[in-house]
């Protein structure tokens, strides 16, 4: 098969909607909503995976045959599994037990391998350490190409030409404050390159989990997938956004739970804390327009983050 055509199902990626979910935020300011939940694989990995096989496409790392391993909490996963469909390659994707079982079953469900780690690193505690571990094994062992969405610039370009550039056209305009979520900072990398090439004046607040090492942060526990890392990644370090908003699950699952109820729009777990972050920004009025970028939505999510019984074994509150 061929990497991609104009009419295949990948050329549905990029141009998704941007919306006004200001009736999920008490302020007065405006707050628009980049819903990455409408690309075909249901995340903005989407962009960041056919970014990714198109370069290595061109270097010839990737044609019918090859074999490809790459690290994910869930969503990469889907998207390249879905393109090694298209492409006509093999997919190994190691993951760990915090993946959700829906996102799990869709990647397997697309032909790829699942390799699961069943304990964190030893020496750092760290699930994606061993993750990242074990895919330098399997890529040796396989004979695999790695990805590697932890370091690949790839990631830059897709959230540069394709999500911020659609934000400022959909807008009309440069918003006045973006946010972000974080985990690779490819997203966060990508807009806000975008932004600085052409001189526009937009904040940009990267979204993090308290316990993300990522931005000097303090290694901790993380419950929810999506945001935060456990490892300084190579792309964050060339990431300078104007402000780091650290968020806790439980306030995470909450701000999830209420935008849901308020907008109809359900976000993922990362979801969850860009919108709890916004409520902060908005309150201490540092800005009147803010875009919140959401990777994803909830319906992966449903035996977690929108779970009573879950919710309140993990952090002890289900309201």
């Amino acid at each position: 098969m061929n990497a991609s055509s104009d009419s295949d199902l990948l050329s549905a990626i990029g141009n998704t909607p941007l919306v006004d979910m200001s009736a999920g935020f008490s302020d007065q300011s405006r707050v628009w909503g980049k819903l990455e939940s409408f690309n075909p694989g249901g995340s903005a990995k989407d962009r960041t995976a056919r970014a990714m096989v198109l370069d290595a496409t061109a270097k010839g790392l990737l044609y019918p045959g090859a074999v490809a391993v790459e690290s994910s909490s869930g969503n990469l996963g889907i998207a390249l599994a879905r393109e090694a469909v298209v492409g006509g390659w093999e997919f190994h994707c190691v993951v760990d037990p915090r993946t959700n079982q829906a996102t799990l079953s869709m990647i397997a469900a697309l032909g790829a391998v699942l390799h699961p780690v069943t304990e964190p690193d030893p020496d750092t505690g760290d699930w994606l350490t061993a993750r990242r571990n074990l895919v330098a094994q399997l890529k040796d062992s396989l004979g695999a190409v790695n990805l590697d969405q932890y370091s690949n610039r790839a990631a830059f370009d897709a959230h540069d030409q394709g999500t911020m550039r659609e934000i400022v056209e959909q807008l009309g305009h440069a918003p006045e404050m973006l946010a972000v979520a974080v985990s690779t900072t490819g997203t966060v990398g990508g807009c806000l390159q975008h932004i600085r090439e052409h001189g526009y004046d937009t904040k940009v607040v990267a979204v993090d989990a308290a316990g993300s090492v990522l931005f000097g942060g303090a290694r901790g526990e993380r419950i929810l997938p999506g945001y935060g890392a456990g490892v300084v990644t190579e792309l964050s370090k060339e990431v300078a956004p104007d402000r780091v908003v650290q968020v806790e699950a439980a306030d995470a699952v909450h701000a999830a739970r209420s935008l849901a109820r308020s907008t109809g729009f359900a976000p993922g777990a990362s979801g969850g804390a860009v919108a709890w972050a916004v409520s902060q920004l908005l309150e201490e009025g540092a800005a009147e327009e803010v875009v919140a970028v959401f990777h994803d939505d909830g319906r992966a999510y449903l035996d977690t983050v929108y779970n009573d019984e879950w919710a309140d074994a993990q952090i002890g509150d289900a309201k």
